[in-house]
């Protein structure tokens, strides 16, 4: 008698790298791995998206097409894929809305087509962000910094950053919750000094 296909963890762990999982075990996987996310992509997809009608349907395509991805192969990491996924698809739906038929233009010059690259505003712009980014990072407390640094941009997991600053996971997460609202503070709120406690 042939054995049942794995399924649940075990089945996703012990399933030869490449190999197809069965419907069953990519919804176990869907459930743990992406559901959970749901909040964070909902933000993102908010954050990025201008038409908030829009915003639930982008979400089951985002997660239709994680899904349908999984059924080959599920990504190592999934909320790189799942954001990776989010980010691609919004690209794509802005691609389509700026497609012009060629009837409509007689002098393909005259098609104001945005370039992939951003213009010379948007950089001048980005640059101002990124640079108010690091003003407020530079002035955190050293050991929120280095949390915030090694988790946001870094994309390190609370034990690799407990490991490398050598102290309890759970001294991580309070130096990230504090670096976190400090920055927050910094970027979107008050402008005082950002070394006072909230």
């Amino acid at each position: 008698m042939a054995d049942a296909p794995e399924t649940g963890r075990e089945g996703f762990d012990r399933r030869k790298q490449g190999e197809p999982m069965n419907a069953p075990a990519v919804d176990e996987w869907f459930a743990r791995e992406i559901l959970p996310l749901e909040s964070a992509l909902m933000q993102f997809l908010q954050h990025n998206w201008r038409n908030a009608s829009d915003i639930a349907d982008l979400r089951q395509e985002v997660y239709a097409r994680v899904f349908e991805a999984a059924l080959t192969e599920p990504p190592e990491k999934p909320r790189q894929f799942l954001f990776t996924t989010a980010r691609n698809l919004l690209v794509d739906r802005v691609r389509h809305a700026q497609i012009v038929p060629i009837e409509a233009a007689t002098d393909l010059e005259a098609l104001n087509i945005a370039m992939d690259s951003p213009g010379p505003d948007r950089t001048a712009m980005a640059r101002d962000e990124l640079r108010h980014v690091q003003a407020a990072l530079d002035r955190l407390p050293p050991r929120c910094r280095e949390a915030v640094v090694l988790r946001r941009i870094e994309g390190l997991s609370r034990k690799e950053i407990a490991l490398r600053m050598g102290v309890a996971e759970d001294t991580v997460t309070e130096h990230l919750i504090k670096g976190m609202r400090l920055l927050a503070a910094a970027l979107y709120g008050d402008p005082a000094d950002v070394r006072r406690t909230p």
